[in-house]
């Protein structure tokens, strides 16, 4: 069992804190140096302080040196760490917060990072700037990413939303919202490939949560060409990241409260289908059904998403695969506002990867 980095530092003696301002001496490692491997939808046009919107934007490095700290935006919000092989934790920046400290008092020899966001950005408008090492310390040679590309496309469900939740009593809250365990993330790290993740909770197809029948101008495919949610100038360069394998996740917010139109949900699905393929005509796209569509809603979304792959099929694109997520039933525990538990995700992820394994080849 991997032991928690506060655990190991108590043991030790060691503190583990929270927030502080960056010692004189520390050396600054800025967010433009090129031992620092990013991985998601960032804009570098500022490089010292390059800006993200969605969950699972990460940063790594290996570094030498007794503590390492991190900068960011004021208010950028929470992030999950991966040291070595200590257990992940969270780190938060609050409005107050410039500067956090990840470890103190750190063996000698080389280290490992990855932070990566946890939430979801486009009220926050994170920022990165970089790390801060000890006066002793220094960076290895950028981390070595892994081969195999994921994108992620979805809705709360592929955000977190609630995940660390007690009940589905719960209101939404950053501090109970963690990508880093929703199934997209579980995912990806089970089959060894880097993600990207391109969702936003309460978002549709072609309606999105609680919208008129007729749809949303600002569904989730109208807004997918962008690097940041909340910038329409900021566009996405999809030459740049060619994932393997495309997971498609829509349809349970354009069903909402049992108000919607079957017709412009299967146009809307056609659609962004073949902008995808498009944008990515190597990829093997699979289209998902989430937990959370019951009854008849998921009947009806079935029955769509059946249609428009079985159709892309018959033309001739048979790199589009179709899955379905076991219902939610709630034997597993919710989440917040009655979104999957923990649990939840943990057996969408065991259903999730042996598919992906079979059609890939990926072992």
């Amino acid at each position: 069992m991997k032991q928690s980095l506060f655990q190991a530092l108590v043991i030790s003696g060691i503190l583990l804190s929270g927030t502080t301002q960056s010692e004189a001496k520390d050396i600054h490692v800025k967010a433009d140096n090129p031992n620092i491997a990013y991985t998601g939808r960032i804009c570098h046009d500022n490089p010292l302080s390059p800006s993200f919107s969605y969950p699972g934007v990460s940063a790594a490095i290996d570094f030498y040196g007794s503590s390492i700290r991190m900068g960011a935006k004021p208010g950028s919000g929470y992030f999950m760490v991966e040291l070595d092989d200590y257990r992940p934790f969270k780190i938060n920046f609050t409005e107050q917060d410039s500067i956090v400290t990840i470890a103190e008092c750190l063996s000698e020899g080389k280290h490992s990072l990855r932070v990566y966001y946890a939430i979801e950005g486009y009220e926050k408008k994170p920022e990165f700037r970089g790390f801060y090492l000890s006066e002793s310390g220094g960076t290895a040679a950028a981390p070595t990413l892994p081969e195999r590309r994921i994108e992620f496309i979805g809705n709360s469900i592929t955000c977190g939303y609630g995940i660390e939740a007690e009940s589905e009593k719960d209101d939404f809250s950053y501090s109970t919202e963690n990508h880093y365990y929703s199934f997209a993330s579980q995912t990806a790290r089970a089959l060894g490939a880097q993600a990207v993740t391109v969702a936003r909770s309460g978002y549709g197809i072609y309606r999105n949560y609680g919208g008129p029948i007729e749809g949303n101008d600002n569904c989730l495919p109208a807004l997918y060409e962008r690097t940041l949610f909340y910038d329409a100038d900021k566009k996405w360069d999809f030459s740049q990241w060619q994932p393997d394998v495309v997971c498609l996740n829509l349809g349970t917010n354009d069903t909402s409260l049992n108000k919607y139109d079957p017709e412009k949900l299967e146009k809307a699905t056609r659609q962004f289908l073949k902008r995808l393929r498009n944008y990515y005509p190597n990829a093997k796209i699979v289209v998902t059904t989430g937990c959370l569509l019951t009854g008849e809603r998921l009947k009806t979304v079935k029955g769509i998403l059946d249609k428009v792959t079985d159709e892309a099929r018959r033309k001739g694109d048979k790199a589009v695969y179709r899955f379905d997520m076991s219902p939610h039933t709630g034997s597993l525990g919710y989440g917040a506002d009655w979104h999957p538990s923990l649990r939840q995700a943990n057996k969408m992820t065991a259903e999730l990867v042996p598919f992906l394994r079979e059609i890939t080849g990926w072992k």
